[in-house]
């Protein structure tokens, strides 16, 4: 093992900061996509108990994580999804909280809605938190159509901290919404 020697900071004083931060809403939507070529998503088997993904997710500083079974594909689970109202309802119907896994809390891939790349390339910052408000999405995957893959996830959060101010994404509470929360929540 190197010993590496420690350095006095008497004479730093600024800051070093990417060379290229001058991203607003105007700036191609690229900038603020995670690239699945580039990053490896954080991604939990449909079997995984919720606390343990609720916890992970915390830990992780991640609010939606990809569920898969053997590699493929199912959906998404986010934060908001696990939350504390859901897993206490579930155990009033006769579930342990032991016994939950996220595949009973999250949404299917039947059930979202995506980004293609191809427009991805064609737009900017402004055009995808437009979409994202408009559909109430905190967070959107977005798909390769070419090769059939999951290219990347846009994050709400991840374009408020690179741009720096707040983005507010209200979820619609249309009445078929509300109709559909109480319908399932029956069921």
């Amino acid at each position: 093992m190197k010993n590496l020697a420690l350095c006095d900071l008497e004479s730093i004083d600024e800051l070093a900061c990417p060379k290229d931060s001058c991203v607003d809403l105007n700036s191609p939507a690229l900038t603020i996509f995670t690239d699945f070529e580039a990053v490896q998503p954080i991604v939990l088997d449909a079997s995984t108990s919720a606390v343990e993904a609720e916890k992970l997710m915390i830990n992780s500083h991640v609010r939606l994580i990809i569920i898969v079974d053997k590699s493929h594909f199912l959906g998404v689970v986010s934060l908001d999804d696990l939350n504390l109202q859901g897993i206490i309802k579930r155990e009033a119907n006769g579930i342990p909280r032991a016994e939950l896994c996220v595949v009973d809390f999250m949404q299917t891939r039947n059930e979202l809605k995506a980004f293609s790349y191809d427009e991805l390339q064609k737009s900017s910052i402004n055009d995808v938190v437009e979409t994202l408000q408009k559909r109430g999405q905190q967070h959107c995957i977005v798909v390769d159509q070419n090769s059939h893959m999951i290219r990347g996830i846009i994050s709400a959060s991840d374009i408020a901290r690179q741009l720096r101010v707040p983005i507010n994404i209200n979820k619609d509470s249309s009445f078929v919404n509300i109709f559909n929360a109480l319908y399932h929540s029956a069921a």
